[in-house]
C-alpha cells in the first residue's frame, strides 16, 4: 500500500479536491480531523472515501514527519503510554510514579507471566522476577510469556521472561533470579521491591512471603488460579488483614492444584489482570482505591464470592503477636510442584559445573545443557539440575526416591 502524505487543511476534501460543504454522518469521526489528504502520484483510481480510510491508518500508523510545528511524530515514551496517561487514575505524575517503581514477582507460571507482561507494558520501571522452574511444552497452553524455543530449549522461566519483555519494552529493567525463595535468601531477593506480587504455586512459599511483609512493612497482593477459579488479596501491613488473618493455618489435607483440576488461562489471567490493577493503584499513591477483601471468582461456572479483609486480626500470630515462623525456619521440605509429577530438591550449599557433569552422566542417559540448566534423562526420570546444586526431579512424587536419584547422579 503506498503511504499517503497529510497536510494541514480547515476541512476535508471531496473526489474533485474542492472543500467539502459539510461531512457525511456516515464516516467515522475520526475521519475528520483538520488535515488534507493529497492523492500520491500514480494513484489515479480511487473514491473519496478509500482515501479518507488509508488516510485514517497513516495517521493511526504512520505519522509523518513534517518540519512544522504541528509535527505529528510525538516522544517515543510519551506516545507509547499516551493511552493510560489520558486515564484519569493515572495521569503523568501517576505514569511517573510507575517509571520510577520497582515491582517483585515471585513466580513466572501462568499468573506470574501474565502480570510481569502487563506491568513492563504499563512502564513498571524495574521487574524482579523470581522463579525456580523452567519452561516446558505444557506451559505454552497458558504462559503468556513463553515461546515454543523456550520450551525445546528448557530455558528457566525467570531468564525467558526477562527476554520477552525486553524485546517489547527495552527500557524496563528486568532482574531474572533462577532461584527458589526460602528463608535465607528471601531478604536479598526483594530488598529493592516496593510492592510483592505473589505467583507461586505453593503454600508455604505464600506464608513466607506474608512474615517478610509484615516484618518489612512491605505490601504484597495475593493471587492464585486453579481450575476455572482465580483468587487474589490485598495485603497492607498495618493496615488490612494479613494472609494468617484469614487462613491461620496453611491448608492441609487434599487440596485442588492444576495436576488434580487442570487450569484455563483465561482464569489465570484474570487473577494476573487483577493483581496488577491492585499493583498500579499502590504504585500511583491511589491506595484508597485498593480492594479490601479476599476475592474469588470462577469464570466457568459464573460464580463470585468476597471475604471481608480491611482490618487485621489483633490475635493473629504473624501481624498481632509478630510470630514469624515460617520466616525463621531453619530448613525447608521438598515440595511437590504444581502441574507435574516432580519433586524439587534443595541444595543450595554447591555450585554445580555442567560440564564435568555433562561427562560423567553421558555413559547414564540422555544429557542436554545450556549455560542456566542441564537437564538429563534416564528411564521415565528427568533431572533438571540448576547452577546452585537445586535439582527438579521430574517422574516421581516419591520424595525418598527423587534424593536417591539426586545422590547418586549429582552427589550427596
Amino acid at each position: 500500500m503506498r503511504e499517503l502524505s497529510i497536510e494541514k487543511a480547515g476541512q476535508p476534501h471531496n473526489k474533485s479536491g474542492q472543500t467539502a460543504g459539510r461531512r457525511s454522518d456516515a464516516l467515522p469521526p475520526i475521519l475528520f480531523l483538520p488535515f488534507r489528504i493529497r492523492k500520491p502520484p500514480g494513484l489515479r483510481h480511487a473514491s473519496r472515501s478509500s482515501f479518507l480510510i488509508l488516510g485514517r491508518v497513516t495517521v493511526g500508523l504512520h505519522p509523518i514527519s513534517s518540519q512544522s510545528d504541528l509535527s505529528l511524530r510525538a516522544d517515543e515514551e510519551s506516545e507509547r503510554y499516551s493511552r493510560q496517561v489520558l486515564f484519569s487514575g493515572i495521569g503523568e505524575q501517576g505514569q511517573r510514579r510507575l517509571l520510577a517503581s520497582h515491582v517483585g514477582v515471585v513466580g513466572c507460571g501462568a499468573t506470574g507471566a501474565a502480570v510481569a507482561g502487563m506491568l513492563a507494558r504499563a512502564g513498571v520501571g524495574s521487574l524482579t522476577i523470581i522463579d525456580r522452574d523452567y519452561v516446558e511444552w505444557s506451559n505454552l497452553q497458558r504462559q503468556v510469556l513463553f515461546e515454543e524455543p523456550d520450551a525445546a530449549e528448557g530455558l528457566p522461566k525467570a531468564e525467558a521472561a526477562r527476554r520477552r519483555i525486553l524485546a517489547f519494552n527495552s527500557k524496563t529493567q528486568v532482574h531474572a533470579r533462577i532461584a527458589d525463595l526460602v528463608p535465607g535468601n528471601i531478604h536479598k531477593l526483594l530488598a529493592d521491591t516496593q510492592i510483592v506480587l505473589d505467583a507461586t504455586d505453593n503454600f508455604e512459599t505464600r506464608y513466607l512471603l506474608n512474615d517478610y511483609a509484615v516484618e518489612q512493612n512491605k505490601p504484597w497482593i495475593y493471587a492464585g488460579a486453579v481450575g476455572s477459579s482465580a483468587v487474589t488479596m490485598n495485603i497492607l501491613p498495618g493496615q488490612t488483614a494479613c494472609l494468617a488473618c484469614i487462613f491461620p493455618e496453611p491448608p492441609t489435607g487434599s487440596v485442588e492444584t492444576c495436576d488434580t483440576s487442570g487450569i484455563l488461562n483465561p482464569a489465570a489471567n484474570l487473577a494476573a489482570s487483577l493483581q496488577a490493577a491492585e499493583a498500579m493503584k499502590w504504585l500511583v499513591g491511589a491506595s484508597g482505591a485498593m480492594r479490601l477483601s479476599l476475592l474469588s471468582w470462577d469464570v466457568w461456572a459464573n460464580q463470585r464470592a468476597e471475604v471481608n479483609a480491611s482490618r487485621p486480626r489483633t490475635e493473629c500470630q504473624v501481624c498481632g503477636m509478630r510470630k514469624f515462623l515460617h520466616l525463621e525456619a531453619k530448613g525447608r521440605a521438598q515440595i511437590t510442584l504444581c502441574g507435574r509429577n516432580s519433586v524439587q530438591i534443595h541444595e543450595h550449599r554447591r555450585t554445580v559445573d555442567f560440564a564435568e557433569l555433562e561427562r560423567r552422566l553421558q555413559p547414564h542417559g540422555q544429557v542436554r545443557r545450556n549455560a542456566l540448566v542441564l537437564h538429563f534423562q534416564r528411564g521415565i526420570h528427568r533431572m533438571t539440575i540448576f547452577g546452585d546444586g537445586r535439582a527438579i526431579i521430574q517422574g516421581t512424587t516419591d520424595v525418598g526416591l527423587a534424593r536417591s536419584l539426586y545422590s547418586r547422579f549429582i552427589g550427596s
